[in-house]
């Protein structure tokens, strides 16, 4: 964990932490995952990881 919160330091990234449970927190990320599994990973089948990978990348 020390590692960690040194690369984030380095880099000038916050880290940003909600609390456990709690989706109110982190509503607009929830709500995105919500309508990426809905319109994309629960509608298609995939042959392997990459080939979820490209696929995933064309949705996006």
């Amino acid at each position: 964990m020390k590692q960690y919160r040194h690369a984030l330091k380095e880099f000038g990234i916050t880290r940003s932490m909600s609390r456990k449970g709690n989706c109110y927190n982190n509503a607009v990320i929830e709500n995105f995952f919500g309508i990426m599994k809905s319109e994309f990973l629960y509608l298609k089948k995939f042959e392997s990881i990459d080939h979820f990978k490209q696929e995933l990348e064309e949705y996006m």
